[in-house]
């Protein structure tokens, strides 16, 4: 099978601060420049940072760094808005700087008919073996029970799957239905391992050859919760396990990781994990729930990790960002989001902006104060004290890199981030930077306005430790309606907020008093 080369749509930035009075919204005139009332704006086609596919959207991302290519690939679920009764093919997209992606279209289709033991694909991996110069891809095939299948291939554009060989864990004493999401490293023994979930199990294969493989153990996952898309690898001197918990309460269902100086410590770990979280003062939890089935891939310089971040239905914007589920995420699929990991000293794990993302965002915009609240000005820097105070600046574009520097003035100032404000608006979102005590902070998502409903329950972040010196480098990466907030490389929250484009934003203080400088917007 031939992959098709589609190319992703191509559509320059846009900006705002150039449009004429006459500019329209609908039936009434916009004067972009100054006004300030709310839009009910709607996403572009395209997604130009974090990557849609033109039709449907990404399912589990499987990354793979393709050393003979000098590039990343990431495999991921094609999802529709209609599955037939064979669905979830392999597509993929290409990248060298996780910023901007070719797609290869489809990859590796489905079976012909729900006979076939891959009508259904689910998640896998994709691995180089440089023993006899050929790629694998190793997957699941889901139908009323769940097995390994594998595909091979001697260029990664022709693949051949492999009908004469199946990994089925019913068989060697597995769960029928929960076997799945196969991925492969390289063990300290210079072997291939590979790592499969099962019901409340880590199952282990070895091999010496990535095509004979004996069952060499297992190990448990979190106490009754079911953790999917396992990814393995050794960084530095530590070895991760990165997996996504499947258990759906508001507070789970996120990508998390452990880690051990060793593998066997590493799979040791899960025997009492209440003892073995990361030292990380937050269970070893990289994300908010609108990051998920994340994987990484590195090219032996630096690590990346792709999940992806769902999409919402309802009627209005307002019904779409609230729709987040208070026990699990409503709807699966999403846009492909990429963050950078980050080791730190003592080995444990954040997410941080990605260089390539960064540097995509190279036009600056025309920054302005529209109106304040409670602050002393300094052009669009200042100072804000007290309850309600607030800047509120310009609108924004379709894609923006939003940076700036919050100092608060005390260990428990309160301050936030709102989107898709206007000045007559009766709802706005806020990431509110919440003291959880005086030396812990998190993110909360806040519903704002006359008729919100404050604190959204099952998308709030995770606890981080409050900067010693209380200075937060803020960074927010937005394509459409989905965003990725960073501060100070330790903490990194997505989410999915609709109607960001086109309407203005502002920074909070809540209680103290905090001092904002920095401030810069660019497209």
């Amino acid at each position: 099978m031939t992959i098709n080369t589609i190319l992703a749509f191509a559509m320059p930035f846009v900006t705002f601060q150039a449009c004429s009075d006459d500019e329209t919204f609908g039936d009434d005139p916009i004067d972009w420049s100054d006004s300030t009332t709310f839009i009910d704006s709607q996403d572009d086609a395209a997604f130009l940072t974090y990557y849609n596919p033109a039709i449907g959207r990404c399912g589990d991302p499987m990354p793979f760094y393709d050393a003979k290519a000098g590039d990343f690939k990431v495999l991921y679920l094609q999802e529709y808005d209609n599955n037939g009764p064979c669905y979830h093919p392999f597509w993929g997209v290409s990248t060298k700087d996780c910023a901007n992606y070719e797609s290869l279209g489809e990859v590796l289709p489905t079976g012909s008919s729900v006979a076939e033991a891959d009508a259904a694909l689910g998640t896998g991996c994709c691995y180089y073996n440089d023993k006899d110069g050929k790629y694998y891809i190793y997957y699941t095939g889901h139908t009323s029970k769940e097995v390994v299948l594998r595909a091979v291939s001697d260029d990664f554009k022709t693949w051949k799957k492999d009908n004469t060989w199946v990994l089925d864990g019913s068989k060697l004493g597995f769960s029928a239905t929960d076997f799945r999401d196969p991925q492969i490293f390289v063990g300290d023994d210079g072997r291939y391992k590979m790592v499969i979930a099962s019901k409340l199990r880590f199952v282990e294969f070895t091999s010496d050859d990535m095509l004979n493989w004996e069952l060499t153990g297992d190990f448990p996952m979190i106490w009754d919760r079911m953790c999917e898309c396992p990814d393995i690898f050794k960084m530095g001197n530590y070895w991760y396990l990165v997996y996504s918990e499947a258990y759906r309460t508001s507070w789970s269902r996120k990508v998390k990781y452990m880690m051990s100086e060793t593998y066997e410590g590493l799979k040791a770990c899960f025997n009492d994990p209440g003892a073995n979280w990361p030292k990380d003062g937050h269970e070893g939890i990289l994300d908010s729930r609108a990051f998920y089935a994340g994987k990484t891939a590195s090219n032996g310089t630096d690590r990346y990790i792709w999940g992806w971040c769902p999409y919402r239905k309802g009627t209005t914007i307002h019904d779409k960002n609230l729709n987040v589920g208070a026990e699990s995420e409503p709807d699966w699929s999403g846009a492909l989001v990429c963050h950078k990991v980050i080791q730190h000293e003592d080995g444990t794990l954040t997410l941080g902006a990605v260089s390539g993302i960064a540097d995509k965002f190279s036009t600056p915009a025309t920054v302005k104060v529209m109106k304040s609240e409670g602050a002393s000005l300094s052009g669009v820097d200042g100072t804000l004290s007290g309850e309600g105070s607030y800047i509120l600046y310009n609108r924004l574009g379709t894609t923006n890199h939003i940076s700036f520097t919050v100092t608060t003035t005390g260990n428990e100032d309160k301050f936030g981030i709102s989107l898709v404000r206007g000045t007559d608006s009766e709802l706005y979102y806020t990431m509110e930077i919440n003291p959880e005590g005086e030396n812990n902070r998190k993110v909360n998502f806040l519903q704002e306005g006359e008729n919100g409903k404050g604190f959204i329950e099952g998308i709030d972040g995770y606890i981080f430790a409050r900067p010693e010196n209380n200075v937060y480098n803020i960074d927010i990466f937005t394509d459409n309606s989905v965003m990725t907030l960073y501060i100070n490389d330790v903490c990194a929250y997505t989410n999915r907020i609709y109607g960001i484009q086109k309407n203005c934003w502002s920074i909070n203080c809540y209680t103290g008093s905090i001092s904002i400088s920095g401030v810069s917007v660019k497209n």
